[in-house]
């Protein structure tokens, strides 16, 4: 009778233990403040567009909602499991907690390439494992489901704060900056069909010790492919001046997370 108890326990206690890991990997998402949400969702698009623009919040229960309908065709929102994390064929283990970036896009960057973020927050809400999502998002891509763009367009990215993967193709290393830049979409370019300048292993070490990248005026191109963008970085004293007048919310953000 012993030996038998020992069993029952040692087998509830096996499904306690992955009941709470399976839990950990699939933990919704949780919102920020709803007002400091909106003011780093609108940090992405430059001061001309953010009175008129779409702002989208995360509801933990269903994914991305509007919290505000625009009237001049942008979009933004502060993604949490964005399109990179579905790049390369290294594991999504889990949804991270520590990953917050504004993104906004034009009105074709809307049809095409935001419809990522939606349905990963829509799926991470419903409770799917993270290795599906990535699976489930990746074959989409592969079918042609993910269409690119249809025209030329623009997803500006000029908040002070971003934190994500630095290199999704190779790892999922993630790393906190203060970049902010203007990305374009370059559907099938190539790098050298642009003149790109890649960043060297040096410029990728300065990021990682600084947050930033060194001052360099040359565009180059990341997530190659039908959803392809050529980025652009802000100079140093456009940077500065983002970063002093959002200095409050920085400031708010960095008491919900440290890194």
């Amino acid at each position: 009778m012993r030996k038998i108890l020992i069993v029952v326990v040692l087998a509830l206690l096996v499904s306690l233990t992955a009941s709470a890991q399976n839990a950990e990997k699939t933990r919704k998402l949780e919102p920020l403040p709803r007002d400091l949400e909106i003011q780093l969702a609108l940090s992405a698009l430059p001061p001309h567009l953010r009175d008129n623009a779409t702002v989208y919040v995360l509801n933990p229960d269903k994914g991305f909602v509007a919290a505000r309908k625009g009237t001049n065709g942008f979009h933004t929102l502060v993604a949490r499991t964005g399109d990179d994390s579905f790049r390369g064929t290294w594991p999504l283990k889990v949804y991270r907690d520590d990953i917050p970036y504004a993104i906004s896009f034009d009105e074709a960057g809307a049809k095409a390439q935001m419809r990522v973020f939606f349905d990963a927050a829509e799926m991470q809400a419903k409770g799917t494992p993270p290795e599906e999502v990535k699976k489930i998002i990746q074959e989409r891509y592969s079918t042609g489901y993910y269409q690119p763009p249809e025209r030329a367009g623009v997803s500006y990215m000029l908040s002070p704060i971003l934190r994500t993967y630095v290199n999704p193709d190779a790892n999922d290393s993630v790393a906190t900056s203060n970049i902010p830049h203007v990305m374009y979409y370059a559907p099938n370019a190539s790098n050298d069909e642009i003149g790109g300048a890649m960043p060297t292993p040096e410029q990728f070490a300065y990021y990682m010790q600084r947050g930033r990248w060194p001052d360099t005026p040359y565009p180059f191109l990341i997530l190659h492919g039908p959803h392809g963008y050529m980025v652009q970085f802000r100079g140093a004293e456009e940077r500065d001046a983002i970063t002093k007048q959002y200095e409050g919310m920085l400031a708010q953000l960095c008491k919900i997370k440290e890194a």
